[in-house]
């Protein structure tokens, strides 16, 4: 059998190093990189041929759940994802039937054992689609959530539950209640205590709801926040432009500019790499 080529992804230096040093007790595993960052493991899977990718959960900027969802959304084929976290037993069987596999920190000689050799036969019998399908449910449920919300669940050992996104939102308009189809939405921008729905009919919709409640009833594999006072659907983004400044602008299909905070960066970039 070929080398098993293997990303570690980890934003502490030392558990990066401490994983790559453990499995060089293992001839079949082929450590390509050794990522800081989600976003350098995502491009790399992009470009290279990786087969497994040891992911850690807890990373600022994307966590492991995020670069699940967009390595799951544009990388064919998938590589088998085994999640590095410092949950314990009881909370980790959240998401263990959705990963091909987990290790607990601090990593045990045996239990990473088992788990290449869990990755050994599902490379075998490539498995890719059946993996594919479970790993995107999963994330697909915990990214309609609060990440932070989702990691002290994970943490108190609380059920995670998959959160539907409706198709549409009622808006009170001239006393009647009429359906706006969330997918004709373009773009979300804050007026004081009021959202202005604007939608690919050329029609701006009001709605009486906060920014922070809307962000969560909106599905977040088509929504982005770019702002603390916008969203838009990524669907709809033309280009990213970087300004002199440094500073980030959005240009919408219909020729709409928005800025991008500093904070929301990394996520509209991700957005636009799945």
């Amino acid at each position: 059998m070929n080398k098993i080529r293997t990303l570690i992804v980890d934003d502490e230096p030392l558990a990066r190093k401490g994983l790559a040093v453990r499995l060089r007790d293992f001839p079949e595993i082929e450590i390509v990189e050794l990522c800081g960052s989600g976003q350098q493991a995502i491009d790399l899977c992009k470009s290279e041929d990786i087969d497994l990718v040891f992911l850690d959960i807890q990373m600022p900027n994307m966590n492991g759940f995020e670069v699940a969802r967009a390595l799951s959304e544009s990388v064919k084929p998938l590589p088998a994802i085994v999640f590095v976290t410092a949950f314990d037993q009881y909370a980790v069987k959240a998401f263990e039937i959705h990963a091909l596999d987990y290790i607990l920190k601090p990593v045990d000689d045996n239990r990473l054992k088992q788990a290449v050799e869990k990755v050994q036969s599902y490379l075998k019998t490539q498995q890719d689609n059946a993996h594919k399908k479970k790993l995107a449910s999963f994330v697909a449920g915990i990214t309609g959530n609060n990440c932070e919300e989702i990691l002290k669940k994970l943490a108190t050992g609380d059920t995670i539950e998959d959160k539907k996104f409706p198709e549409s939102l009622a808006v009170k308009e001239q006393g009647e209640i009429i359906r706006v189809s969330t997918g004709s939405i373009q773009w979300v921008d804050a007026a004081g205590d009021y959202m202005c729905l604007h939608c690919s009919d050329g029609q701006t919709h009001i709605l009486r709801k906060t920014m922070k409640d809307l962000e969560q009833e909106l599905d977040p594999t088509l929504f982005v926040r770019v702002h603390r006072s916008a969203i838009v659907n990524t669907k709809q983004i033309s280009k990213l432009v970087t300004q002199s400044s440094g500073e980030y602008l959005l240009v919408l299909e219909n020729g709409q500019e928005l800025k991008v905070s500093r904070s929301y960066r990394d996520k509209v970039k991700a957005a636009l790499a799945s």
